[in-house]
């Protein structure tokens, strides 16, 4: 079955303007995800792509603008929807059967009772997720198997991989992100997130515009307090507060020069000798800034002066 037009995606009731930037809204997006796609390669021709779909608003954008891009790649590929059902009291099990069924979209409800695992091992009022999240993965990556999928596609986004780099920084000592596309930890799998270059806010408004079933996660509860949590709040305030802060951050990510950190696993510090030929990558000792000064538009203007 063929994906929707775009003039058929939305609401028939929405004005000129709504319609416009609603239109604006999907061809960005699908030029994310296919920008994503390219730059890593993450689809090829004959891929049989397992979307996992948990119910939330991303894994729902994802499988809604893969349909999309599915009818105007240069490359076949096959899509298979799998979600995980983990017996959560009261998780409506018909919703996404129905949903997927009327998109015409081949699906895999995989029934695994990980909520009573998680239950009797965490301690009450401990965070979950960690647990949660590796019971999730194992699973799915039988299912891959099962199903004969070459890719895993997962729904994080841009601001997801940036709050993984602060957490990683803040909590673990670590400079380390989320990646657009790497192997699995058992090594059978590739794992792809298409979202990579999405903003969250553009899917939150996404998944308002198409009207998706969202299911929310409530086998954790709210868990105010999760690190994950602080670091998207502080994350959204810098955005507020220095638009286009977040955006540089992210592109920080694609642009590493180990000869400027401090891995010597990465970079052989060890053996550096001076080789008495000029390098444009060498220490400067007082490099000049090349950052980008938030006050500068203003001075041209000859405000703030």
């Amino acid at each position: 079955m063929s994906s929707p037009r775009l003039k058929d995606l939305f609401d028939p009731a929405l004005d000129g303007k709504s319609r416009f930037e609603a239109n604006k809204l999907a061809k960005r997006l699908r030029r994310n995800v296919g920008q994503a796609i390219a730059d890593f390669n993450m689809i090829e021709e004959g891929d049989r792509v397992m979307v996992c779909l948990s119910g939330g608003k991303d894994s729902h954008a994802l499988l809604d603008i893969l349909l999309q891009l599915r009818e105007i790649a240069p490359v076949r590929f096959e899509l298979v929807a799998v979600n995980l059902d983990q017996k959560q009291p009261g998780f409506p099990a018909e919703v996404l059967p129905a949903y997927l069924e009327g998109l015409g979209v081949p699906f895999h409800i995989e029934e695994q009772d990980t909520y009573s695992v998680v239950k009797r091992v965490i301690p009450e009022g401990k965070t979950t997720c960690s647990l949660c999240s590796r019971l999730r993965r194992g699973v799915l990556y039988r299912v891959a198997s099962e199903l004969k999928a070459s890719k895993i596609a997962l729904g994080h986004h841009r601001d997801d991989i940036v709050e993984t780099l602060f957490l990683n920084l803040f909590f673990g000592g670590k400079l380390k992100a989320m990646p657009p596309k790497l192997v699995s930890d058992d090594g059978r799998h590739i794992v792809i997130r298409p979202l990579a270059y999405c903003r969250e806010r553009d899917l939150e408004e996404w998944s308002r515009l198409r009207r998706f079933p969202i299911i929310p996660c409530d086998l954790c509860g709210s868990q105010e307090q999760l690190q994950r949590k602080q670091v998207k709040a502080l994350l959204r305030d810098w955005d507020r507060r220095f638009p286009g802060r977040v955006e540089k951050i992210f592109a920080a990510l694609g642009n590493v020069a180990p000869s400027h950190l401090a891995d010597p696993r990465l970079y052989d510090f060890r053996n550096l000798r001076a080789s008495g030929q000029p390098d444009p990558q060498g220490d400067r000792a007082f490099d000049p800034e090349e950052f980008d000064n938030p006050l500068l538009p203003a001075l041209r203007r000859g405000e703030g002066l």
